[in-house]
């Protein structure tokens, strides 16, 4: 069933994710997918107009201008699709089971009610995994298979929905959302980094490092070891690089509000005065924290979008990995993580930290075609969705 246009020219979109918390990696994959979807419709001659599911609906009208509904009333969820034209669910890692058993029945009952009303559904680039627990599989394959697109942001997530019974060709690999973000104001012209050295440029020396100016390096860490060993490594290993390499400031990026700025005080409390840090403030608007991060000269991040902030920046990186979605992203840009929430080598990473700062021209140049490609593929997953839902030539006649 196409979507209808309705009399203002209008197409109407529910989104279905994790939205609402305030958590910026989250937050960001929200703001790039309704960017995404109105420079489709714009392209198009169509508004979008959407409605969240939210864990805050006023937060989130407040935010980004939109409708927004309570994401657990069943009443308004039911009323929201059948006002719709489809649901699309993601981006993010939805469907997992490490955090709990609440995620994946709520987000395949979130497609499954959307079916009942007669409405489409679409998966927004989606990280699967891990589902631990066999009896989630037949169910994530059956809503997978109902779906009318399907993109999942990594090759890995694209097997396990194969093993789980999901035909490969169905499902688009495509980037996350959020390397398509804009910084504020830029709109659609402005996705480029602000850098943007082509190699040639680089090669003759344009991203070459400031050495007379203070070195700001971005720091993302969250909780997840119980013992806050593989923070106390951390610590370790950015005292190791102040050591190698004067001028560095380290500047605290807290992606969750909350539990990401006790993280980055409990580093900062261990760095013991061998490293000058500063803790930024942890920013509701998605844009702004990534301003924060195109003002880097490095970015160290163990929160994904984090790194993917960074990619879309053109900010030379390093990943601490505690969670395989780390080592995937990272290997589409055909880096490997400096360590892991289990081992960390600080001199290793002082060498490679200097290394980046010292010759930032060499990292853009070996990812230049990684990232412009992870940028198109970023819009990809919209213009599909619009592809089904917009009426064609024949639907019209």
């Amino acid at each position: 069933m196409k979507g209808k246009i309705n009399a203002a020219g209008k197409l109407r979109l529910a989104l279905s994710g994790y939205y609402g918390f305030r958590n910026s990696g989250d937050e960001a994959v929200l703001l790039s997918i309704l960017t995404a979807l109105e420079q489709a419709g714009r392209r198009r001659g169509v508004g979008i107009e959407p409605v969240v599911l939210s864990g805050d609906p006023a937060w989130t009208e407040r935010q980004y201008g939109v409708r927004a509904v309570p994401r657990m009333k069943l009443g308004d969820v039911r009323a929201a699709l059948r006002e719709s034209d489809g649901l699309i669910s993601g981006g993010g890692s939805l469907l997992q089971d490490a955090t709990g058993l609440g995620s994946i029945p709520y987000y395949l009952g979130m497609l499954e009610l959307a079916r009942w009303a007669g409405k489409p559904t679409f998966v927004y680039a989606q990280g699967i995994g891990p589902v631990n627990r066999g009896m989630f599989r037949p169910f994530i394959a059956r809503a997978f298979r109902k779906a009318k697109y399907v993109s999942v942001r990594d090759a890995e997530s694209a097997e396990l929905l194969a093993r789980f019974g999901v035909d490969r060709d169905r499902v688009d690999v495509v980037a996350d959302p959020v390397m398509g973000l804009p910084l504020p104001g830029a709109g659609a012209a402005g996705q480029g980094s602000a850098r943007e050295p082509s190699p040639a440029a680089a090669t003759a020396g344009e991203g070459g490092a400031r050495e007379s100016a203070p070195a700001v390096v971005g720091v993302s860490v969250r909780f997840w070891r119980e013992d806050h060993a593989d923070l106390d490594r951390v610590a370790e290993a950015l005292k190791a690089m102040a050591q190698r390499r004067s001028g560095v400031r380290l500047r605290m990026l807290p992606f969750h509000h909350g539990a990401d700025e006790d993280a980055s005080r409990y580093v900062m409390e261990r760095l013991g005065g061998e490293a000058a840090a500063e803790l930024a403030p942890t920013h509701e608007a998605p844009q702004e924290m990534l301003r924060e991060v195109d003002g880097c000269d490095l970015l160290i991040g163990m929160r994904l979008h984090s790194l993917i902030y960074a990619a879309n920046r053109e900010v030379p990186l390093m990943g601490l990995s505690y969670d395989p979605k780390i080592d995937q992203f990272l290997q589409r840009l055909g880096d490997r993580a400096i360590g892991t929430t289990d081992a960390l080598n600080p001199q290793l990473f002082a060498e490679r930290a200097v290394h980046l700062l010292e010759d930032p021209g060499a990292w853009r140049i070996q990812t230049y075609g990684a990232i412009r490609k992870l940028k198109e593929e970023a819009m990809r997953p919209a213009e599909r969705i619009l592809d089904y839902c917009l009426p064609t030539e024949g639907d019209r006649s």
